[in-house]
């Protein structure tokens, strides 16, 4: 299996893609600017995967290994990334085997922001072309492949009011019918 070390930075990256799609031209009125926020009582556990080991919590490492047909797959929380001009806060969790990376999936969230689902899958859909829709994710779901011999599957949803994209990027000889498992499992617990 070839070294995978930099699926987690294209995951990323893709989300970074989406995020700036959300925050451009005609998607300003799906996503506007972070608003400003009123005091809140509202406890930071209420809020899913809010740092990477949580990420780690939504997708078993063992269902990564059955999807991938690979034993022995381990997890440890991935990188973690903020974006301030458009509000995504993203963290990940990679899925290792035999100390190379074989997957990571990414949670991020918009804390602040108004947008659709369906405006999300959009964007990634303007970001990514050839892009394709997933059926059987109630909010919307992507399938791509990129340059970088990735293959992602991206998920939307809005979670206690807030906007969620839920990610997971494999080795491009994933199929969507491989991942669709993983990031139902994962966009349930989101």
């Amino acid at each position: 299996m070839p070294d995978m070390r930099a699926y987690p930075i294209a995951l990323l990256i893709s989300a970074a893609a989406v995020l700036t799609a959300c925050s451009s031209g005609e998607q300003k009125a799906a996503a506007p600017p972070p608003a400003t926020k009123a005091p809140s009582s509202q406890p930071s556990s209420s809020a899913p995967a809010s740092k990477a080991s949580d990420t780690c919590a939504l997708l078993p490492a063992d269902d990564v290994s059955k999807a991938i047909k690979i034993p022995g797959i381990s997890s440890k929380a991935g990188p973690a990334h903020d974006n301030p001009s458009n509000g995504g806060k993203a963290t990940s969790c990679e899925y290792v085997v035999e100390g190379k990376t074989a997957g990571a999936l990414a949670v991020t969230r918009y804390e602040g922001r108004k947008a659709k689902a369906a405006d999300m899958i959009a964007a990634i859909k303007k970001a990514k072309p050839g892009a394709v829709d997933v059926p059987g994710f109630p909010d919307g779901a992507v399938f791509y492949t990129d340059e970088q011999k990735t293959a992602t599957l991206a998920a939307a949803k809005v979670s206690n009011g807030v906007p969620v994209l839920v990610n997971y990027t494999g080795p491009v000889k994933m199929t969507k019918e491989m991942m669709t498992p993983l990031v139902h499992t994962a966009v349930a617990k989101a």
